[in-house]
């Protein structure tokens, strides 16, 4: 029977045009994808069909071709910019006696060389134990049935059906394991709402510059590198900004078109950072020549775990690979920020980002003059300890005015520590 050889590191990539797909692969996307997985690509067969073929997905003359680059280029293993069915990745395999592997195969093999965690690690196992359930195959020379014992004799199950429910076994147990790390962040996330404490999260296309720009604004040391998947675990930190105060920000695995749905699901507990979070950061290569495209992947994306409703800034990466282009905050209608130009590399406009993440955090913000009498010193120190006061003015009448900016929650705790009540307040009439 045929073995299945183990993939090396010399690759052939076939990629196909149908006429009946509306939407097709980017071949030199699935270059660098393959090159991101270690490999190196040494041919490309390219051609042209109405649709792919049941059994073997190309043609018997294109198959020739593909046979032919693999002898001349001495290469380990053929990968396809497509899903490939199980019967007919084994059909090509078959046929060309070298490893096939479909564009999912590739982005599990990224997957599992990109894994930190104990979480991540335990995502990637099971994305691949799912995909590898549907490719179990009758390949082997040991399918015969199992003798059993005296008193167990009897048809048994074959090797195929131990090996199926062994995997389902194994699934069921990582998603236990996965249920359990899902408690623990959502815990995390109880106790973060309790405080208060805000969360931004960085989303966007693979290889956009989500974790360069994290390194930037936390002076943290995230794995960066300009490959797809760089990133895969969720990592957080805590950042003070202005008048907002404690806020956590969370970098995520990046999105890619046509993201196996596998992989989404597999992946539900770190993409779960983004669904809850209160502020989105669509981090976007502005020097990509397939920008919008990758835009509305990320919204389809979004969209499919439900965090399309959640408010997004824009935040359009690499200006310094464009030229003589400065960075800068562009608004809506309402004059809220909607898009922030800037580079992670140079840290150009970063400070528009803070500025801009500040003001989106910040809309419930108060800024008002506040009149105090001589019996409200309690909350008059209150705010000067919560570094909320602007200004002080004292009157002949013994009243004082504090200008004060702050969270209204903030305000409200405040007040609540005072013993007074919001309606209680005098304002000054003056503009804040």
């Amino acid at each position: 029977m045929f073995e299945r050889p183990d993939v090396g590191e010399r690759a052939i990539v076939v990629h196909i045009d149908f006429s009946s797909h509306e939407e097709t692969e980017d071949p030199d996307e699935f270059r660098e994808l393959v090159t991101s997985a270690g490999v190196e690509p040494v041919g490309l067969v390219t051609g042209s069909r109405k649709q792919p073929s049941p059994r073997l997905f190309v043609g018997e003359g294109k198959l020739e071709e593909i046979r032919d680059a693999v002898a001349a280029n001495e290469a380990d293993v053929v990968l396809f910019n497509h899903a490939l069915s199980p019967s007919q990745e084994r059909n090509v395999e078959r046929e060309l006696r070298c490893r096939v592997l479909d564009r999912t195969g590739v982005i599990l093999d990224i997957f599992a060389q990109r894994a930190r965690t104990h979480e991540g690690k335990l995502q990637v196992e099971l994305a691949q134990l799912e995909h590898m359930s549907t490719r179990l195959v009758r390949g082997w020379t040991h399918l015969e049935r199992q003798k059993g014992g005296i008193g167990l004799r009897g048809p048994g199950e074959t090797q195929l059906e131990t090996d199926r429910r062994l995997l389902r076994e194994r699934i069921k147990s990582i998603h236990k394991r996965l249920e359990k790390v899902r408690r623990q962040r959502n815990q995390g996330r109880r106790a973060r709402k309790r405080a208060d404490i805000p969360t931004v999260s960085l989303v966007g296309y693979t290889n956009a510059g989500k974790s360069t720009l994290f390194n930037h604004i936390t002076t943290s040391s995230v794995y960066a590198a300009d490959q797809l998947f760089a990133t895969l675990d969720p990592t957080l930190r805590r950042l003070e900004l202005p008048d907002i105060g404690p806020v956590v920000l969370a970098d995520t695995v990046g999105f890619i078109r046509h993201l196996p749905h596998k992989l989404v699901e597999a992946f539900r507990a770190t993409l779960e950072e983004t669904t809850e979070a209160t502020l989105l950061l669509h981090i976007i290569d502005c020097h990509d020549s397939r920008r919008d495209e990758n835009m509305e992947q990320v919204e389809e994306v979004l969209a499919e775990i439900g965090a399309d409703e959640i408010p997004v800034l824009q935040v359009f990466n690499k200006i310094d690979l464009l030229d003589s282009f400065t960075p800068r905050i562009e608004r809506n209608e309402d004059g809220l920020p909607v898009r922030v130009w800037l580079s992670a590399v140079t840290g150009e406009g970063i400070q528009g980002l803070f500025d801009a993440i500040v003001e989106r955090l910040a809309e419930d913000v108060i800024h008002q003059f506040v009149l105090l009498g001589p019996r409200d010193g309690k909350l008059r120190a209150l705010l000067h300890q919560a570094g909320s006061v602007l200004s002080e003015e004292h009157r002949d009448s013994g009243d004082t005015v504090l200008e004060v900016r702050l969270q209204h929650r903030d305000w409200l705790q405040l007040l609540s520590r005072a013993g007074i009540k919001e309606n209680e307040i005098r304002l000054d009439a003056r503009e804040a």
